[in-house]
């Protein structure tokens, strides 16, 4: 039973059952679960299960399989997209940036691809004077940005070699040489990086927000490219792998190193 004895009892138990279920369906992956498994787990009779599951059928948030065991259905995978919208990302990661802000002192950017370009969600200033302008809204080339780069890394471009695909990100912003070694890069380490490529004295470093092993955002530190170098970009490095990923949401993880 997923439910411990002394747990607080549900307002509504009907929709409590529902949720347990969908909550050992997930569990139960793609090859699903028997009436009495799922019956067994979520703490139901079969014949109250077989009910609530018919319902969560009718509404495609579960379906029957050939051989009689249940699954997710595709309306679940709905409610997740709409979850991490564009227009939801920046309440639900503001807690994240600001963490990741106060813990490094510098500004921090949230971003998502469009096409080949990076769109500027959200940002969370330091307490220092911040000698780069920035914008919610600002768009830049996906190529040229740590937040673009974390993003093809792990979305359009991952894995990818080919001189052609890599030139059509590349485009006039910089070469293919560059962008297949800015790429190998955070291939290798999760982490991508742009040093003045964008503004004189300003450097950053990225990692993307994945879901389900898929890029939906990405996180930026953006600094004096002084304070990006040697042991200071180590530790701004290692706030992005430990501090950010204790303050995502459920559902986000950033890559992992090779």
């Amino acid at each position: 039973m997923t439910q411990a004895p002394d747990a607080p009892t549900s307002p509504l138990g009907s929709v409590d059952k529902a949720l347990l279920t969908l909550d050992a369906l997930a569990r139960a992956g793609a090859g699903g679960a028997s009436l009495a498994a799922l019956a067994s787990e979520v703490g139901a009779n079969k014949s109250t299960l077989h009910r609530t599951l018919a319902a969560l059928r009718h509404r495609g948030y579960a379906e029957q399989t050939g051989d009689g065991t249940y699954r997710l259905g595709p309306a679940v995978l709905a409610l997740g997209t709409s979850y991490l919208t564009e227009d939801n990302l920046p309440a639900l990661l503001r807690p994240a940036l600001e963490a990741l802000c106060s813990a490094v002192d510098e500004l921090v950017h949230l971003g998502v691809l469009a096409g080949r370009e990076v769109v500027y969600l959200d940002k969370v200033e330091p307490q220092r004077a911040v000698r780069v302008w920035s914008a919610v809204g600002r768009r830049r080339p996906a190529a040229t940005t740590a937040l673009g780069r974390a993003l093809l890394a792990v979305g359009p471009l991952a894995d990818v070699h080919d001189d052609g695909a890599l030139a059509a990100y590349a485009g006039t912003g910089t070469s293919t040489a560059r962008l297949r070694e800015v790429l190998d890069d955070a291939w290798r380490s999760g982490v991508a990086a742009e040093t003045e490529e964008n503004e004189a004295g300003i450097a950053c470093i990225a990692v993307a927000l994945l879901r389900a092993g898929r890029p939906v955002a990405a996180v930026s530190i953006t600094a004096p490219a002084e304070r990006l170098t040697g042991d200071a970009r180590a530790e701004r490095v290692a706030a992005l792998r430990d501090v950010l990923p204790r303050h995502l949401p459920a559902g986000l993880a950033i890559p992992p190193t090779s």
